[in-house]
């Protein structure tokens, strides 16, 4: 078998460092400057740590303004627990439909599906806040929620991933044994469809954790803030002087993130790499 030359294997493991260093540079930083008082942030090195500050700088955060850090985490665990499931049943029942059932306009749907990735999110924020205010719904957390649950790129995975890996036998056996088509989804193609599944949900999760635009257009009541737009608040209320309590409430943000990806790397991994090969 054919090794590659040990100059490929240099350049490609020398790209792969430098990417990701690209990515952790700047956790690094955040990670630095979250445990620096605002003095330090200012007169210290940039990327090493000074005077330890950290608890002072969390405990700060969780008591400004009354208490509305901790409201916003929780706000932003319920906006990406709500897309998270919401995008998961959504994209999993339309993918599987659109990979297993030929009816008139499927082609049509598939390809306006395709065309929703081409789109960037930012586009839509003024006409989904047109929606909402045209249905009374803007200030409520139906605002966030409900577009949060629209996934094109969640359909397009569970369409490819139901296609090259839900085989149609296991469905007609299970016809034949009389179970109805929402059990056939919920306890036998659901399971197979797990790791397409599993990674629906958490990029809907991130989506709807890291989200900004939406919640700033839809949202003016501060008790409903996510923690992004939160934490945008509080700086561009206090500029510079709340900069130590935004940099260690922003560290506070990547931990929820860095946990679902560790708990879901196996399904994430099993999910893209088959959905990409049989696509």
């Amino acid at each position: 078998m054919h090794r590659p030359a040990w100059s490929s294997r240099l350049i490609v493991n020398g790209v792969l460092v430098l990417t990701a260093i690209y990515f952790l540079f700047p956790v690094w930083w955040l990670l630095v400057s979250a445990t620096k008082s605002n003095a330090d942030l200012f007169s210290s090195n940039g990327f090493w740590f000074a005077e330890m500050n950290l608890v002072e700088n969390i405990q700060a955060v969780f008591v400004r303004d009354g208490g509305l850090y901790p409201i916003w985490f929780g706000n932003s665990v319920g906006y990406g627990l709500a897309a998270a499931i919401g995008a998961t049943i959504t994209s999993g029942a339309c993918g599987y439909a659109l990979a297993k059932f030929r009816f008139p306009g499927d082609k049509l749907i598939f390809g306006g599906v395709i065309a929703g990735l081409l789109i960037p999110g930012a586009l839509l924020t003024v006409p989904l806040y047109l929606v909402a205010a045209s249905v009374g719904a803007t200030n409520t957390i139906w605002a966030i929620i409900i577009p949060s649950i629209i996934s094109p790129f969640g359909v397009y995975l569970c369409r490819v991933y139901a296609e090259g890996a839900v085989p149609d036998e296991i469905i007609e056996s299970a016809r034949m044994d009389g179970a109805g088509e929402l059990r056939i989804f919920g306890q036998i193609t659901g399971r197979i469809m797990a790791p397409a599944l599993a990674t629906v949900g958490l990029f809907s999760f991130v989506g709807a954790w890291n989200g900004f635009m939406l919640p700033l257009i839809m949202l003016s009541d501060r008790s409903l803030y996510p923690v992004t737009l939160g934490l945008y608040a509080w700086q561009a209320d206090k500029g510079a002087a709340t900069y130590n309590l935004i940099l260690a409430g922003s560290l506070l943000t990547v931990i929820p993130l860095v946990i679902g990806f560790f708990l879901m790397q196996r399904f994430l991994r099993t999910g893209l790499t088959l959905g990409s090969v049989k696509g």
